[in-house]
């Protein structure tokens, strides 16, 4: 048995057709209902009508990616208490329908953060990254945050005035568009107000404020989760540092070992993101896939070249500066212990996270940064390689 191999889509809007995701060789489709409002409850109509046009391709609905969390429940304040119910029924309506993972995040205000969306790599592809200069001066000279000053060292702030003194207008919007970028499944972004305006409600949360609210949100929904036979795979934050003085809590594996000491659940796992921990220069990528195998409930495989300044950049599938051998390896051994205990969760579903936007694509319209069909599909087979020849070496 292999890793169940699966695909991001984002709806009938997607430029990437569900006929091309299944040549591609992957089996499962991870997708959300975008058009419904956060915090609203996911109709059990609305999953079944999705459902409905994935299996006629011959897919089948694997994980649901993302059931947002509303920003009330972050902040534990407005109308928090019923969200988190409409998220409780969600849960129920999605495992009625045969749904039964669920990736979550509960980053504040940005689902993710880069500094450019559009590098030409060393092969003519193109693909993101996040240099920490370049975000510490749209913090400071465009956003202008109140007290930015204070989140960096007078080096960070010396080189992020040269920086942004080396950019013309064009520049400068192009960073002030890729740092505003909004929710994945997307390409709206935030105004400079309205982002501003965001930030602000988080002035008086920290890093303990929200992880209790965290934990707060787990209490509720775990014990949901155990009945309908839904696993929740939390999401960890991307990059893994604070950011704009917003909370970070879900960066490390002390961070991990704090969310599944809430509930010692099956149903209270991760989402085991190789590209977003991976950005963490302290991040020991191989021990955390092992010490974490028993709760890892959904796989994001990409790679990543970092630095220790906090700059990295999306690189293929087996380059980069994860160990991808060596996590495959620890994923497939779990799974092996799974089918061997007889346990019910043993398909692990993976997906090749991002991918590079190669030749065949950039004619395409709207695809989402990293969400192209042949940087992915590359990513798909040469991890697929990878697992195939770790499976034999093993005798498994």
């Amino acid at each position: 048995m292999a890793l169940e191999q699966t695909w991001r889509w984002f709806g009938p809007q997607d430029p990437i057709l569900l006929a091309e995701i299944k040549q591609a060789g992957a089996t499962g489709i991870v997708t959300a209902l975008h058009h419904i409002p956060i915090g609203e409850t996911w109709p059990v109509d609305e999953i079944l009508k999705r459902k409905k046009i994935i299996a006629a391709e011959d897919l089948a609905w694997s994980v649901a990616e993302s059931v947002p969390v509303h920003e009330d429940i972050k902040k534990r304040k407005g109308h928090y208490r019923r969200y988190i119910e409409n998220y409780k029924e969600s849960i129920r309506n999605l495992a009625q329908c045969g749904i039964d993972i669920i990736c979550y995040n509960f980053m504040p205000v940005l689902d993710w953060a880069r500094t450019d969306l559009n590098v030409e790599f060393k092969d003519g592809s193109i693909t993101t990254k996040f240099e920490a200069k370049a975000f510490a001066a749209f913090d400071i000279f465009i956003l202008k945050r109140q007290n930015a000053e204070k989140d960096y060292r007078q080096e960070q702030i010396n080189d992020a005035g040269q920086y942004f003194a080396s950019l013309n207008e064009s520049q400068k919007e192009k960073l002030k568009q890729a740092a505003l970028l909004g929710l994945p499944g997307s390409l709206e972004a935030y105004t400079l107000e309205e982002f501003q305006s965001a930030l602000n409600e988080y002035n008086e949360i920290g890093d303990t404020e929200l992880h209790e609210n965290l934990c707060d949100f787990i209490k509720e929904i775990i014990p949901v989760a155990e009945e309908s036979g839904v696993l929740m795979a939390i999401h960890p934050d991307d990059p893994p540092w604070p950011l704009l003085g917003l909370p970070r809590v879900v960066c490390n594996q002390p961070d991990i070992q704090r969310i599944l000491s809430v509930s010692d659940s099956p149903s209270n796992g991760i989402t085991f993101c190789t590209g977003s921990l991976g950005a963490g220069f302290e991040n020991d990528l191989v021990a955390m896939a092992e010490n974490f195998a028993p709760r890892i409930n959904f796989i994001h495989l990409r790679n990543v070249t970092r630095n220790q300044d906090g700059d990295f950049i999306e690189d293929n599938h087996l380059d980069g500066d994860v160990d991808m051998y060596g996590v495959m390896k620890a994923l497939l051994l779990e799974q092996k212990r799974r089918i061997d205990e007889g346990r019910s969760d043993t398909r692990m579903p993976m997906r090749p996270d991002h991918g590079h936007l190669m030749l065949p694509d950039q004619h395409r319209q709207g695809i989402y940064p990293g969400y192209s069909l042949f940087g992915r599909m590359r990513g798909l087979a040469e991890l697929r390689g990878l697992e195939l020849g770790i499976m034999r070496s093993l005798g498994i």
